[in-house]
């Protein structure tokens, strides 16, 4: 599959003449893994949510857009699950229906026929007589009325926007997760999540959070929140707008 993504992260490493070894001391992300993203050998890498953290994170070391890399990504692959189905049904649909399928021409003879014979159906229901044939013009009226009802109801119909915010957890490396929501309800209660392990989106007013350590990757909205290397726990509060604020140990969550 070429994504182009890690054509686009060789080439500015190489640019500023940087070795991996010295992209993997400053982000944490394991050399193997680095490798992979720029030979774009995505099924080496973890996937999903976990590979575009590392992309948005390699991209920022070199100074790139790592939001528009990890997109570019995400669609990549899409297309590349996608490739295989289309083939198979390219393959093993497509001729057979050119071989023994009915023409196209004597498709549309059909077409045009039914057409007819509707016409033909309907004229005598709506045009016995001038007075049925004035009752019969009305009647559509309640359709149209029906039409605009659902017309009406369809924006009910639609998901109602999630108010509060979102948060999605990767870890790094192994590390133990406390999350509660507003309401105090453990979201996350007190697992240790492997290399790779996800956890969420989760929406709510707010948040409080623990991790055992700092090998986690926190998206509020979307966004990467800052979190220090660090083997120490750590916890946040995190608003209704995003806000991430720093708890001292005494108020940080131990779903104990």
């Amino acid at each position: 599959m070429d994504s182009g993504v890690g054509t686009i992260l060789r080439q500015a490493r190489n640019r500023r003449k940087v070795e991996l070894s010295e992209v993997e001391a400053a982000t944490r992300i394991r050399l193997r893994y680095l490798r992979a993203i720029e030979d774009e050998e995505w099924d080496v890498l973890p996937g999903g949510f976990y590979t575009r953290g590392f992309i948005r994170t390699y991209a920022a070391f070199l100074g790139l857009d790592g939001e528009r890399l990890a997109d570019d990504y995400r669609g990549s692959v899409e297309r590349w699950h996608r490739a295989p189905a289309e083939q198979a049904q390219a393959g093993s649909g497509g001729a057979p229906r050119r071989r023994s399928g009915v023409p196209l021409a004597a498709l549309v003879v059909v077409a045009v026929v039914a057409v007819a014979v509707i016409a033909i159906v309907a004229i005598p229901s709506g045009g016995d007589g001038d007075e049925g044939g004035g009752g019969e013009v009305d009647a559509p009226a309640p359709a149209k009325t029906g039409k605009a009802t659902a017309g009406k109801a369809e924006p009910s119909s639609s998901p109602a926007p999630q108010s509060g915010v979102s948060v999605e957890l990767a870890a790094n490396a192994e590390v133990w997760v406390c999350m509660l929501n507003g309401g105090g309800r453990a979201l996350v209660d007190g697992l240790i999540l492997e290399a790779g392990g996800e956890e969420g989106p989760f929406h709510s007013g707010s948040f409080t959070v623990s991790f055992g350590n700092g090998e986690v990757t926190m998206l509020i909205d979307g966004r990467e929140a800052e979190i220090p290397e660090t083997s120490s726990p750590i916890g946040y509060a995190i608003n209704s707008s995003g806000k991430l604020t720093e708890l001292d140990e005494a108020e940080r969550p131990t779903c104990a």
